[in-house]
């Protein structure tokens, strides 16, 4: 197998199906931020109050305002590019299977994301992996988000 670091893991197309079940490790901690989230809901024009106006979303459940679903469900890109095949001409994000949200990102808290290699096969041109990322929100008991994203590397 290739070199694990830090950063995640480097390999090849030859050697990626060693890294089958195989921890990716976390991003760092950041804080997620009003600026993001306004940000988010200026580009997809989602501006539910929840989102945007923490004296509304003080009343709800939640106490405070949160990231939309897909903003959190984004910030799983990160645990793909925990992977790096070094021999690989083109990486494309193929799809999702399963996609959770258990719990929300709060704006404020701070999050990291971590990833675990699933299952890897031969395509056509190339290798695929399933990835499993997980956005944890530090202090919670349950992540703000679990999916599955199918990568795939052409040679």
């Amino acid at each position: 197998m290739s070199e694990t670091t830090t950063e995640g893991v480097s390999t090849t197309l030859a050697e990626l199906s060693a890294y089958a079940g195989a921890d990716l490790g976390h991003t760092p901690w950041q804080e997620m931020t009003q600026d993001e989230v306004n940000a988010f809901a200026a580009v997809t024009g989602d501006h539910n109050p929840i989102h945007e106006d923490p004296e509304y979303a003080a009343q709800t459940p939640f106490k405070s305002t949160i990231a939309h679903g897909f903003f959190t469900l984004s910030l799983t890109a990160r645990a793909s590019q925990r992977l790096t095949v070094t021999d690989s001409k083109a990486n494309i994000n193929y799809g999702l299977d399963k996609v959770r949200f258990p719990a929300p990102l709060p704006v404020g808290a701070r999050y990291r994301v971590g990833a675990r290699v699933g299952e890897v096969s031969e395509i056509r041109g190339g290798m695929q992996a399933t990835i499993t990322a997980t956005v944890e929100v530090e202090g919670a008991e349950r992540p703000a988000c679990v999916a599955e994203s199918i990568v795939r590397f052409y040679a």
